[in-house]
């Protein structure tokens, strides 16, 4: 598979050492000419000193026969374009970009990036997964970046706790479809009646999550300061 990377940061740099480990063909584009030389002395010609924002050196680097097309610069502004113009300007079929500023995702699905890569999320979801909180968990995005996959812990105050699904009335576009009850995992049902310690997991609109979170859950509590 032939890939173009864009950006030589730390990202960039170990994306195409592995990617090269793997047995892919790869083009690395990094506009600041210290930083590619210092990756091109670790690993070759196929780092490039050009700016992956111009058409002309991503069509140096084989953008028109590209499999995918890779933007992991730390401008979020620059990996926007890099992928807008891979694929409408050379009919790449797939597009990565990363974004830095969470607020700036909903934007790159939009506009048509394939694959979304927020750093922060990640970092995120990692860390809802080993510290408790009574929040709503992350667990996924779906493509269109407007639903996610969230789940919920039922504790003994939880408005949810000892009420049947059909007593709820989620928000349109959002519904509950498994509850993990100890180490089972079973579909929800309008009559199953929720326990304390039940994991609800939903499908939410990124728009309603306050609403899923205060029916399911209930009110955020303020954390004490120190």
């Amino acid at each position: 598979m032939f890939i173009i990377i864009v950006g030589g940061g730390k990202v960039g740099y170990y994306l195409t050492r592995e990617l090269l480990a793997s047995g892919h063909e790869v083009v690395l584009l990094e506009k600041d000419p210290r930083r590619a030389a210092e990756i091109a002395h670790e690993i070759g010609s196929v780092v490039l000193n050009r700016d992956g924002c111009e058409g002309k050196h991503l069509a140096e680097a084989g953008a028109n026969r590209a499999s995918i097309v890779t933007a992991v610069t730390g401008d979020d502004e620059d990996n926007l374009v890099v992928c807008q113009m891979a694929k409408h300007h050379f009919d790449v079929p797939r597009t990565i970009a990363r974004v830095n500023s969470p607020r700036n995702e909903a934007l790159f699905r939009k506009l048509g990036v394939d694959e979304v890569i927020n750093p922060t999320r990640i970092a995120l979801g990692a860390i809802e997964q080993d510290i408790p909180v009574h929040d709503l968990l992350h667990l996924a995005q779906l493509s269109t970046g407007e639903l996610e996959l969230v789940e919920a812990q039922i504790e003994s105050d939880s408005p949810a706790a000892g009420h049947a699904s059909r007593d709820l009335t989620l928000p349109d576009g959002c519904m509950l479809f498994v509850v993990i009850r100890g180490d089972v995992a079973q579909a929800v049902r309008p009559d199953t009646t929720f326990e304390p310690g039940d994991k609800l997991v939903a499908l939410s609109r990124t728009d309603c999550q306050d609403d899923v979170r205060r029916m399911l859950i209930g009110e955020r509590t303020e954390q004490p300061t120190a």
